[in-house]
């Protein structure tokens, strides 16, 4: 029978040989060691007995290059009062505090982890396998983008336009916005113009705020892309889906959210925000060693480069339409509208208040394929009329045709402010006068028709189609037709909805089934809103255009939301969570694919969202002042 023996038996066997009178070379061959190992075993058991033949630690009692006690501790209380910092920046705080010998950052980092404070993760490639590319001077290029994360009291997501001095990493743009159109970033952009002078070069991203690149319609210049021609900044774009073109800023980003954004909670308002972040950007730039800049300030690298001096000489020049930049260096003349010389003195159609255009006037030639295009709308001539030379007369509600000054035919136009603003600026169109067909503010009389709404929400006026509605869809309403407001009525005279009018006031009255106008119809009186929506993951959900925060606790949770005029009150369940201010006037937008959701509007009706089928429908307010359920066309 075998016998396994433990290694402290073995030596044992062996010392008992040689105190026996065996031969120490014998002994070391028969236990395959070597003799030295005989004669240490004999030797550890003379002066320990048997247990001196147990194996013992190798470890030296001392190390002299071992980092000090009082060093490590306070390498660990830094890392536990700053938990942001990493070993680099452990180092450069340790070396600040006179500590000598000064660790070096492999050595912080094994006493981060030997103390549990990081956990020790997969070995990335070197640092010197990448390729970093970096400015020579300050103001040669600076990198903009926009962020955000800024919460605000009532609910709403704030975003942060940013811009970054590629040499010196001194943040140049940081203001904050509610919304971040291209107008909120062309004024941030001009303000650091302003402020710090004018840089060589611009480096985007391809968000519609900076370029038409990517744009649904023609590619053009926005007033970016103004802003740097005009002041000879090269505009630079990124290639699409590579974020790490803009490293810089990107990197800047996630700096902001883990020291800012996550340490702070939702702000009272836009200058409380501003506030803060200014507060915070000036440690950044003036205090804050950074790592890409061997730990200095990025003030330091910013402030010590004649380029900036030479940048700062060059003078701003801003488009007139910026006017909330205030300290202009340059004075903008701002150039008059030009007009033709016989439509100076001639009044429009009906009177235009505000950034609202009345009717303009184009001249087109037919095509070869007689399929005639204006912004988008379609208009058929037919392959006969090619090469005719014809007037367009257009304004938000109906579209002329001109041939030879005698009207060919009226469509509804499809045209918004926005469009004809475009075709104006362009060049394309001039203001147009009066016509003999358009009403005036006190030559409008309204009529009446009867007509029955086909299943999927069209009607015939003069003998086109005229879409109301699918909420109207198989119904017997009144249409109430001035030539300007088409309004909607049930058999109570209730008002439904209120559209523009297809049809010209004489058109109208041509209309079969056309009668004298009644009395005005009765509005209903104004009802809440209600609206089911399904909170985020990160605890927010958006009606009617705002943005309510209820926090994680309600994630993936339906809450339903009551809206007033004034309030938004939401409720989970039977159970009222919160009440905010309604800060915006849209009506409760449905807009969802791939799951069921309902929303009552002001009738009581319930309009539902199946599965396979996707469906747009809003309230909106209408030309008195209410809202009325109106389809959107998709």
């Amino acid at each position: 029978m075998l016998v396994e023996l433990s290694v402290v038996e073995q030596r044992y066997h062996a010392v008992m040989e040689v105190a026996a009178g065996v031969a120490v070379t014998q002994v070391a061959a028969r236990y395959g060691v070597s003799r030295q190992s005989v004669h240490s075993w004999v030797r550890k058991y003379e002066q320990s007995g048997l247990p001196g033949l147990a194996d013992r630690s190798h470890r030296p009692a001392s190390c002299p290059h071992r980092i000090a006690a009082d060093v490590e501790a306070a390498v660990c209380e830094l890392r536990r009062r700053h938990p942001g910092w990493g070993p680099r920046r452990l180092v450069h705080e340790l070396e600040r505090r006179g500590v000598l010998p000064v660790p070096s950052r492999a050595t912080v980092y094994r006493v981060l982890v030997r103390n549990g404070l990081v956990q020790p993760g997969v070995r990335k490639r070197r640092r010197s396998d990448y390729r970093r590319w970096e400015r020579e001077t300050a103001m040669e290029l600076w990198q903009m983008d926009i962020v955000g994360g800024l919460l605000l009291a009532d609910g709403a997501e704030c975003k942060l336009v940013t811009g970054i001095d590629d040499h010196s990493r001194f943040v140049v743009i940081a203001k904050v916005v509610r919304r971040a159109t291209g107008r909120a970033v062309c004024l941030a952009f001009g303000e650091a113009l302003q402020r710090f002078g004018v840089p060589g070069e611009v480096l985007t991203d391809n968000g519609k705020q900076f370029t038409a690149r990517f744009g649904s319609g023609k590619p053009g210049e926005t007033m970016f892309d103004r802003i740097c021609r005009e002041n000879g900044i090269t505009h630079r774009l990124t290639k699409p889906r590579s974020p790490t073109t803009t490293g810089k800023i990107e990197r800047f980003h996630q700096t902001l959210r883990r020291e800012l954004l996550d340490e702070h909670g939702p702000f009272a308002d836009l200058a409380a925000a501003q506030q803060t972040v200014d507060g915070w950007l000036e440690d950044y730039n003036q205090a804050r060693p950074h790592q890409a800049l061997g730990m200095q300030a990025p003030a330091v690298r910013f402030s010590t480069k004649a380029a900036r001096a030479e940048a700062a000489v060059l003078p701003v020049k801003l488009p007139p339409s910026l006017q909330a930049v205030t300290g202009t260096e340059t004075p903008v003349v701002v150039p008059a509208p030009r007009q033709p010389p016989e439509q100076k003195q001639t009044a429009r159609s009906w009177p235009v208040t505000g950034n609202e255009v009345g009717t303009i006037e184009i001249v087109r030639t037919v095509p070869p394929s007689g399929n005639l295009s204006v912004s988008g709308q379609q208009i058929w001539f037919g392959p006969a009329l090619a090469g005719t030379e014809v007037t367009l007369r257009i304004d938000v509600n109906r579209l002329h045709v001109l041939i030879g000054g005698a009207r060919h035919k009226t469509l509804p136009s499809k045209l918004s402010g926005r469009d004809l603003r475009a075709l104006l600026a362009c060049g394309d169109a001039r203001p147009a006068g009066p016509w003999a067909d358009e009403p005036g503010p006190a030559d409008t009389a309204a009529v009446e028709v009867d007509r029955t709404v086909n299943p999927v929400g069209y009607i015939g006026l003069g003998g086109d189609r005229c879409n109301i509605g699918w909420a109207f869809a198989g119904q017997r309403v009144t249409l109430r037709l001035d030539g300007t407001v088409m309004q909607v009525l049930d058999e109570q005279r209730i008002l439904l909805a209120a559209l523009p009018c297809p049809l010209s006031a004489t058109a109208c009255g041509r209309l079969r089934g056309a009668r004298p106008a009644g009395p005005p119809p009765t509005v209903p009186p104004p009802a809440p809103q209600i609206a089911e929506r399904t909170v985020s993951s990160v605890g927010g959900f958006v009606v009617a255009g705002q943005r309510i925060q209820l926090g994680r606790a309600y994630s993936r949770q339906v809450v339903t939301a009551h809206l007033d005029d004034s309030v938004i009150r939401v409720f989970h369940g039977d159970d009222l969570i919160t009440t905010v201010p309604r800060t915006t006037a849209k009506g409760v937008v449905v807009r969802k694919s791939g799951e069921y959701n309902r929303t009552k509007d002001r009738l009581g009706q319930t309009s539902s969202i199946t599965r396979r089928r996707t469906v747009k429908h809003h309230l909106r307010p209408d030309t008195l002042g209410r809202r009325c359920p109106v389809p959107v066309d998709a």
